[in-house]
């Protein structure tokens, strides 16, 4: 009859399980050499209830089976732990881009409120309306010698011909002072530029 074979063999201080499952006892320092971690950092897993000893009739040891598991399922839930976290920080970076772009169209939609309604001014609404202003005083001086070549020649002195020309001139300022901000105009022209852009982007896609 053939010997049976042994669970556990020990040759040249080699130690060797030869049948799966076999219960292995092991101290510390050989969780530290198999782990590369302190004696501290099992310790610490120890107190935390992650590993556990086992009484044995040679002192309180590790199961290794049980013990590499454990160790192996802790390993495991951080790597889980860390994932949630950064999936958690990810949506959290979503949340707060959500409400960066709300808050932003909330701006441009109160900054386009106030722009029809006169309160706001665009710089090159200012640039267009200046430049009427410019060409309507344009007109009003370039209207004046056709207006005072006649009175000014038949003037019999040249203080009467500056008293014409004072004239005109003030009737010019006087004029130009009833210029006036026409906000009605002022939306048209905004809801134009509105259009002209709708427009554009159509013409872009």
């Amino acid at each position: 009859m053939a010997a049976k074979k042994p669970d556990i063999l020990v040759e040249d201080g080699t130690v060797y399980a030869l049948r799966a499952g076999t219960s292995i006892f092991v101290k510390t320092a050989v969780l530290c050499a198999m782990t590369g971690k302190s004696n501290q950092w099992i310790g610490q897993l120890v107190s935390q209830g992650t590993l556990s000893k086992r009484s044995t009739p040679h002192g309180s040891l590790f199961d290794l089976t049980s013990t590499i598991r454990a160790y192996c399922d802790m390993l495991e839930n951080r790597v889980k732990a860390n994932e949630q976290k950064g999936e958690d920080e990810l949506d959290t970076a979503r949340r707060n881009a959500d409400v960066s772009i709300k808050k932003a169209k909330a701006v441009v939609a109160t900054l386009e409120a106030n722009e029809l309604r006169g309160k706001m001014h665009r710089s090159e609404d200012v640039s267009a309306m200046t430049e009427d202003l410019i060409f309507a005083i344009r007109g009003m001086l370039l209207a004046l010698p056709g207006r005072l070549a006649v009175d000014v020649a038949a003037a019999k002195t040249p203080a009467e011909a500056a008293e014409q020309i004072r004239n005109e001139v003030h009737a010019v300022m006087e004029e130009l002072s009833n210029y006036r901000y026409d906000a009605k105009k002022y939306e048209e022209r905004v809801r134009e530029r509105q259009r002209w852009d709708s427009d554009g982007g159509d013409d872009d896609d």
